[in-house]
């Protein structure tokens, strides 16, 4: 995770997460928007990838060094976030 920025004096969250890893060491790089397990009161907004923004639709595959933009209404999920952005072993 790169930045977390409360909205509307903290009634919800916008966060920025790197996507990094591979389709077998990520829980998001290589899969749709729609297959990434959120936790519940989280969106996906848009993707920045090399300087460019994609609104985020069912269909937008995450890649690699992807920069994800998340709102999240309840704050106590932001370690479900960083949890699914995390890396497994085989990436190292």
């Amino acid at each position: 995770i790169v930045n977390v920025h409360s909205l509307r004096r903290g009634a919800a969250e916008a966060i920025e997460a790197i996507a990094h890893g591979d389709e077998r060491s990520s829980k998001v790089v290589g899969k749709t928007i729609e297959e990434i397990d959120l936790p519940e009161g989280s969106t996906i907004g848009a993707i920045v990838r090399n300087g460019e923004v994609i609104i985020a639709h069912d269909d937008v595959v995450v890649q690699q060094d992807d920069h994800v933009i998340m709102f999240l209404v309840d704050k106590r999920k932001i370690r479900e976030v960083e949890r699914l952005f995390q890396v497994g072993l085989t990436f190292f």
